[in-house]
């Protein structure tokens, strides 16, 4: 005799199918959102490195020309960063948002605190050092400030 039993189907009900494809969804979702966030902070961290690059290059300059600056007024000698920071070609010194060259300002901090007003902007002194709010005060040292994607300035000294 064949006796086809009704209730030992095999497969998922659409409902089964449907709550598995939300769940899948949701993660997808959460993954898309967090990932603008993380890049914008890799780019931050690119560029707290580059001024600490900036930084330790202006203090190889002094060091190899008896304690003298690469800079004049307000502008680095012409083959400042060709020499000290992008050397044998091998590394850049852009703006990870732009992949456009930073712009350093040479800045003198008697006159006031001094700090970036926008991303790819570097401001660089001599006899400085990093205020609490990453502005660029009168110090004993080389600061390299430059500002974030959220809006703050990362200063470095040494």
């Amino acid at each position: 005799m064949n006796s086809i039993n009704k209730n030992n189907k095999k497969g998922f009900t659409i409902i089964e199918v449907v709550l598995v494809l939300a769940i899948a969804g949701l993660i997808f979702l959460m993954v898309f959102l967090a990932l603008p966030a993380l890049q914008r902070s890799q780019r931050d961290t690119q560029r707290k490195n580059d001024a600490s690059r900036l930084r330790a290059a202006v203090t190889d300059y002094t060091s190899n020309n008896r304690g003298k600056l690469p800079w004049t007024g307000t502008t680095l000698e012409r083959d400042f960063i060709s020499k000290y920071i992008t050397t044998n070609n091998t590394t850049t010194f852009n703006d990870p948002s732009t992949n456009s060259p930073y712009s350093v300002e040479v800045v003198d901090p008697v006159s006031g605190p001094k700090s970036p007003t926008a991303t790819g902007q570097m401001k660089v002194s001599n006899q400085a050092k990093c205020g609490t709010d990453g502005a660029i005060t009168t110090g004993s040292g080389i600061a390299v400030s430059v500002k974030t994607e959220n809006g703050v300035a990362n200063c470095v000294e040494g």
